[in-house]
């Protein structure tokens, strides 16, 4: 059963009625969940649930994208829309006056540069030659950087479309399980159900390369391969705990792109601190021998263009010593740009006409300091119990390393909303803000933290992670116990036992997601079970003539 939407409860009047006509017209269409409607209309499940909350009056575009989604009339809604932005004193695009939507910004803060940001990526077009020379001549590539250093953006904002034309690109990161994103990724391309080509890839790892010629035969981009990129590869390590289907998903890269006649071309985007895993697996080994692209921080002129060419390219100006200062700082530190995007982005915000200043800059809090102060500024607006919310949240969203740094634990925003209704918070309210201040970005059912640069540099975070790092770590095998549980058909051979029980049942119930607290207490129910069957054997026993001669019977 989907959750119920909240009810209207406060605000202006005429926003009210706006959110409350928006929510008749998606019962009208069947009450569709959010995550349906986020598929039909581009948009983020919490973008469309926020245009019907009533707290503020959403853009046009996202208006007319739920009307649509809900197969309203566009043009009776738009002259509505028209109706309640004249009335409330607003702009065209739904903002207060003088007010600019962050999509507006020519830099992207924490989040990675995508697909569609390539006109304001600048900064790296030397390694994006180097990175698309190196794939011409191999077909398998390993792009490593730290944490930071901008492999992503350059693999999905600089390479995907260099190769637009020439090749079909296919993006994908593993998660908890790569060989089925994978098999999710290239069905549709291929002609083929997605399960059924994820029982051909755990059957042999060589139909991910038949898969690809299919892609080729039925593509338009004659003559070309298919490039397979896999960003955040490390996610294979973090996220899969299945090690045959991480074997199995490596092994499919490799053969993919060694096979004779091969038509696929794999390049893997990991972090560097994960370079020992891959180490580990022979196969990935050999392939990544001689097919190695490091990612550095940027030189000054690369700094120089980051910053100035976004710029200049959205009509403003950058002050000669705000340049100097962030070139000054952010030279040769690895892992700085994340912060440098969003100083960029705060200091945009807080711009003098079209001139980026660095009063604006230092008034943002500096290189570093404006993460913390976004963080902060975020967690100041809560109340206290989606204070207590918002802890479950991050600490969940992040990956505890083990002898690496922590990183990023993408989660289903269910499994999120599992949280709140274990003490009834306000999870909507919690993702929403996080959303708004780019800490979390949220993609369809999918929730994640912007940047691993929030889990280093925003204090509080640290604090927490540090302070509840056993008990995360129980949570951790608990969360994925329940899913084996789930996936088995919920076998009772699944379920917690002994001291793993004993353990798990010393968390905090609040902090736990409906499915595991759903495998936590069949398991503390088939204990109990168990408990009673012992007691009962052994008053049989003991009430039996001749106990001295019959006991070890029992």
């Amino acid at each position: 059963m989907p959750r119920r939407e909240r009810p209207l409860e406060s605000g202006d009047g005429l926003l009210l009625e706006f959110a409350a006509g928006l929510r008749q017209l998606r019962q009208k269409a069947g009450n569709p969940t959010y995550r349906r409607l986020a598929e039909q209309a581009h948009y983020s499940i919490s973008t469309l649930s926020s245009a019907a909350s009533g707290q503020r009056l959403p853009t046009l575009a996202v208006t007319l994208a739920y009307v649509r989604a809900c197969e309203g009339d566009v043009e009776e809604w738009e002259q509505r829309w028209r109706e309640a932005a004249e009335q409330l004193g607003e702009g065209p695009s739904g903002l207060g006056p003088g007010e600019e939507s962050d999509e507006d910004s020519p830099y992207s803060g924490l989040r990675s540069f995508r697909e569609q940001d390539a006109e304001w990526f600048f900064g790296r077009e030397q390694l994006v030659d180097e990175l698309a020379g190196r794939l011409e001549r191999q077909r398998f590539v390993a792009v490593i950087g730290a944490s930071g250093s901008g492999k992503s953006s350059l693999l999905r904002a600089g390479l995907v479309p260099r190769l637009e034309g020439a090749a079909t690109t296919v993006v994908l990161t593993p998660g908890p399980r790569p060989l089925e994103e994978c098999a999710v990724r290239l069905g549709a391309l291929a002609g083929v159900t997605p399960g059924g080509l994820y029982e051909e890839l755990k059957a042999d790892p060589e139909n991910l390369g038949r898969a690809v010629r299919q892609i080729t035969v039925r593509s338009d981009a004659a003559g070309g391969d298919v490039v397979l990129v896999v960003d955040q590869f490390e996610e294979a390590f973090t996220l899969c705990r299945d090690d045959f289907e991480r074997d199995r998903f490596i092994a499919a890269l490799v053969t993919a792109a060694s096979a004779e006649g091969a038509r696929c071309r794999v390049v893997l985007g990991v972090r560097a601190d994960f370079y020992t895993y891959c180490t580990h697996n022979a196969p990935l080994v050999e392939a990544m021998r001689d097919a190695q692209v490091p990612v550095g921080p940027m030189g000054l002129d690369e700094l120089r263009r980051a910053v100035v060419k976004p710029a200049h390219r959205a009509g403003l100006t950058v002050e000669g010593a705000l340049l100097a200062t962030l070139t000054a700082q952010a030279h040769a530190q690895p892992g700085m740009l994340p912060l440098l995007s969003h100083a960029l982005l705060q200091t945009w915000r807080r711009r003098r006409g079209n001139a980026l200043t660095l009063d604006a800059f230092e008034a943002a809090g500096g290189l570093e300091g404006a993460l913390v102060r976004t963080a902060e500024d975020f967690f100041r607006q809560l109340n206290g119990e989606q204070r207590k919310l918002a802890r479950r949240v991050f600490v969940r969203l992040t990956a505890l390393g083990e002898g690496t740094e922590d990183t990023r634990r993408p989660a289903r925003l269910e499994e999120l909303e599992g949280l709140a209704e274990a003490d009834g918070g306000d999870i909507d309210a919690v993702l929403h803000r996080a959303a708004a201040a780019r800490l979390l970005t949220l993609d369809r059912e999918r929730v994640e933290l912007a940047h691993e640069a929030l889990i280093r540099c925003w204090p509080r975070l640290r604090r927490w992670l540090t302070e509840d790092r056993e008990d995360t770590r129980t949570l951790r095998r608990l969360t994925d116990a329940a899913q084996v549980w789930e996936a088995l058909g919920r076998d009772p051979g699944a379920l917690y036992r002994g001291t793993r029980l004993t353990m798990a049942t010393g968390l905090d119930r609040t902090s736990l997601a409906a499915p595991e607290r759903e495998f936590l207490d069949a398991s503390s129910a088939a204990r109990a079970a168990e408990q009673a069957a012992v007691r009962r054997r052994t008053r049989r026993c003991g009430a039996a003539p001749g106990w001295d001669t019959w006991r070890w019977r029992c």
